[in-house]
């Protein structure tokens, strides 16, 4: 029976990508960008996410401004959510499988201009440090990638069940993609100001929302936060400053960097690349002259501080005021200096001035005349303060600082070809059920509603062809740590299993998701059971029955027995990587 939530799946490259629409893989989303944004919008239909709102930790936080709800938001993610980027997690494939897969859909030539594993060439750090060993690949052949894959809220929160975690977890997509549906339902931030950035090593999120925000895996990073210089916004600049941005996606569409359409609304990129630059660049002041020197160590040793003690002129070397910030709760920018300068021992200073350092205070009056002038000016003026630094110092100083202060992300051209797309019209004041229903009703005119419903795993309305694909070929994890047991020793490890599904009503987990948080409904305990028959021989030959709340699986003569609380009816044939369900 085809489902009136269906597509033409005899076409390879639409049952590709609604059956990446359930694995979500980072290469996935890489070559199929309408897969990004219907994850958040998964999200936003899950109960679970509409839990948070009855939380004590955000009680009237609809009456809260937008700083108050974004910490919030954040601290409610620290608290129960970590970064796991472990490769055991979702398993590994090939790049040789991969290719063979994604053939005459996308020029896999084309993959290693922004796909770090297939030999992309973005971020000079990610290579100083030898990416395959920085993700543990290293004992492995240069054949080998892994199954990043993005994981529902659901899949997120049931970490918790999994050895060695105590609360959920996801990566960064996983992450970014949480946190626009956190603004969106708790923080009651509208989607058309959430945008979803993808560099080939990251995801972020930049929320259009005052001088604007960026989401980083689990932290939040404010304009101020991105100059102060501390390791935080070190980490959070990495991937702008050094990375292609490969994708932008928003509730209006996409924007790919090697794709020539796009869907995204041209207004609403126009506005997310105005004030992603704006965000990006601030004058230097002497705030933001302290933050470089936190930032860039190398030029603390060039500078000294004078003040006064008990009516005495002292002097003190800027780094070892800097070494004082450790261990306090002030810093040495001007505001709270004084506070810092009353808790550093008193030998730490010197009589006199030091021989060979620059005066901060001379440096920091200069800043105050020059604000908002040219920094080649500054600069000229700089050394002129600079007794006997040599010019070259100060000039890779600037050239440091101009960093520092301005990035150009490279984000896609904005010159491509605009697609009008429909897309479901959805606020923050609507309900859960009247998000649900217009998704729904727009998924017969628009591909994000659609995509959305398999993304949601929406069994009983969607085709249930994209998801077995993605069941049985691309969820190694259970097969691997399975391998080697006979089918009767599976079937009694799968039986001692709790009769649990981590979704509700009529939504299915894969085998790997059944495997990692060990527990599953009999429909899922049965496909994991099929993905490791079909694991061990492709040739094999599986029916799957389920009906009256029984689920049996048939092979080789044998009959499996599970249970079900899903309530379908279904006859599945399994006939190596083909399946037929009636």
């Amino acid at each position: 029976m085809t489902s009136k939530y269906s597509a033409d799946f005899s076409d390879k490259k639409t049952l590709e990508k609604y059956s990446s629409a359930f694995t979500l893989s980072d290469m996935e989303i890489f070559i199929f960008p309408e897969l990004f944004y219907p994850l958040v919008l998964a999200n936003i239909m899950s109960p679970l996410l509409w839990e948070w709102r009855k939380d004590p930790w955000f009680a009237d936080i609809d009456k809260k401004g937008f700083t108050f709800k974004s910490n919030r938001i954040k601290q409610y993610i620290i608290q129960n959510y970590v970064f796991n980027l472990d490769l055991s997690t979702w398993g590994i494939t090939s790049k040789t499988r991969e290719i063979e897969r994604f053939s005459g859909i996308f020029d896999m030539e084309v993959l290693s201009q922004s796909n770090a594993l297939f030999g992309y060439e973005g971020d000079k750090y990610y290579f100083d440090i030898d990416i395959r060993k920085h993700f543990g690949l290293d004992k492995y052949n240069s054949d080998i990638i892994p199954y990043w894959k993005t994981e529902t809220i659901e899949a997120m929160t049931a970490f918790r069940h999994k050895e060695n975690f105590t609360t959920g977890a996801g990566e960064c997509v996983s992450l970014s993609s949480l946190y626009a549906s956190a603004m969106f339902v708790v923080g009651r931030i509208p989607l058309e100001k959430i945008f979803l950035i993808a560099t080939p090593l990251h995801s972020q999120n930049f929320v259009i929302e005052k001088e604007g925000l960026i989401t980083n895996n689990r932290r939040i990073v404010t304009k101020n936060m991105w100059f102060n210089g501390t390791s935080l916004s070190e980490k959070a600049r990495r991937a702008l400053e050094n990375e292609k941005v490969t994708i932008v996606s928003h509730i209006s569409g996409f924007i790919h960097t090697i794709y020539n359409e796009a869907t995204i609304d041209r207004s609403a990129y126009d506005l997310f690349s105005d004030r992603l630059r704006q965000f990006l660049v601030t004058d230097l002041t002497k705030l933001i002259f302290i933050n470089f020197l936190r930032f860039k160590s190398k030029y603390k040793s060039l500078f000294q501080f004078e003040c006064e003690c008990s009516g005495k002129k002292r002097y003190i070397s800027l780094e070892k005021m800097f070494e004082y910030e450790h261990t306090s709760k002030f810093n040495v920018s001007a505001e709270t200096r004084a506070h810092l300068i009353r808790e550093i021992e008193g030998d730490e200073f010197h009589l006199s001035p030091l021989q060979g350092k620059i005066m901060l205070n001379d440096i920091e009056d200069l800043l105050d005349r020059h604000h908002g002038k040219d920094l080649q000016e500054t600069e000229d003026q700089f050394i002129l303060l600079c007794g006997q630094i040599p010019k070259q110092i100060i000039h890779e100083m600037f050239n440091d600082i101009k960093t520092f202060i301005r990035t150009d992300p490279n984000i896609p051209d904005v010159n491509k070809k605009y697609l009008e797309t429909s897309v479901p019209l959805i606020t923050p004041e609507n309900s859960r059920e009247d998000i649900v229903a217009s998704i729904l009703s727009h998924a017969g005119t628009s591909e994000t509603s659609l995509i959305t419903l398999y993304v949601y795993r929406e069994m009983d309305k969607i085709s249930w062809l994209p998801f077995l694909k993605a069941a049985i070929e691309r969820n190694p994890v259970c097969f691997n740590d399975l391998n080697g047991k006979k089918l009767n020793e599976v079937f009694k490890i799968l039986s001692e299993m709790p009769d649990e599904s981590i979704y509700d009503d009529k939504r299915l987990a894969l085998p790997d998701e059944v495997w990692n948080f060990g527990r599953g409904d009999g429909i899922e305990k049965a496909l994991l059971m099929a993905d490791y028959i079909i694991g061990k021989d492709i040739s094999s030959v599986i029916t799957v029955e389920i009906g009256n709340r029984k689920v049996r699986l048939n092979y080789n003569g044998e009959v499996y027995n599970f249970s079900s609380t899903k309530s379908f009816k279904k006859s599945i044939n399994i006939t190596g990587n083909t399946y037929t369900i009636k």
